[in-house]
């Protein structure tokens, strides 16, 4: 009949969808599940995990420690998103502006950037900042910055946390670059020859006719970095393992040496689910005002 709808895509979309929500919401479920009970190496090898209630939310609240850690937290991903949109539109906006041959080798570069695995980028930076023969350090003293020879990044927090700004910022520009370039060509042409005409700046075009026009892709560009940047773990990890003296741990860090470490796996949970609301809870309203423009 006309009228009857075939279930055939939706038989063929399901097992995509079941395995994603598998995949997505058991971990997430059972680590809420974990954080209510009192859950140590001795419930992880014999189970009955006895329940807790809010003990080990009450603790983590209660102590400075975390309260730390959420601020560099923070701190961490404001600084990473803000770097990344702007230079992300920069890179964009060039692009619009490159004949053909140039435009395909910078997005080419883009591309082949963020496709390099995070493990395999990591270890490069790290390569890259080494104390004695790190190409940085060499760059610097060639320069005539002689109090970088053998500079040790890190060994010290700030230097540290600067070059997992740079390494991130470095990942996440290529994706957002070419996500906002590609927002850019469906903006008609003729607005902008319009506003030449009028006498327009290249800051009065982009104020008054890019950014109103691409408001909801810059918004959800920022909203999809804020989630990349904080939960960020890896990178953090493998350079630096949250040292030195915690400089460089934020709350995926900081749950992850709660479990390994102290085998605090209820506590760890804890932290992973706080993490998640508060993620939940500041993308909440930027993406309702997104979906009601």
């Amino acid at each position: 009949m006309r009228g009857t709808r075939s279930p055939w895509p939706y038989l063929l979309i399901a097992p995509t969808v079941a395995g994603g929500a598998f995949l997505l919401l058991y971990p997430m479920l059972k680590a809420a599940v974990i954080s209510f009970q009192h859950f140590r190496m001795g419930e992880l090898i014999r189970g009955g995990a006895a329940f807790a209630g809010l003990d080990n939310y009450a603790e983590l609240l209660a102590g400075e420690e975390f309260w730390r850690v959420l601020w560099r937290t923070l701190g961490w991903t404001a600084i990473n998103v803000v770097l990344i949109v702007v230079l992300s539109t920069g890179v964009a906006l060039m692009l619009t502006r490159l004949r053909r041959g140039l435009r395909l080798a910078l997005m080419s570069a883009l591309a082949l950037a963020w496709a390099t695995p995070i493990i395999a980028a990591t270890t490069v930076f790290q390569w890259l900042f080494q104390s004695e023969l790190g190409v940085v350090n060499w760059l610097l003293v060639m320069l005539g910055f002689d109090s970088f020879r053998g500079y040790p990044w890190f060994a010290d927090g700030t230097a540290t946390f600067a070059v997992l700004v740079i390494l991130v910022v470095w990942q996440s520009v290529p994706f957002a670059a070419l996500t906002l370039y590609a927002g850019l060509t469906t903006i008609p042409g003729e607005l902008y020859e319009s506003a030449r005409i009028d006498g327009g700046t290249g800051r009065q075009v982009f104020w008054k006719i890019t950014l109103p026009m691409l408001r909801q892709l810059f918004a959800l560009v920022a909203s999809l970095e804020v989630i990349w940047v904080a939960k960020c773990f890896p990178q953090i990890w493998v350079l630096s393992q949250g040292g030195p003296d915690g400089a460089t741990t934020t709350l995926p860090v900081y749950a992850f040496k709660i479990a390994r470490v102290l085998h605090r796996y209820d506590l760890g949970s804890a932290v992973a689910m706080l993490t998640v609301v508060i993620l939940a809870v500041a993308l909440v309203s930027n993406l309702r005002r997104m979906v009601r423009q």
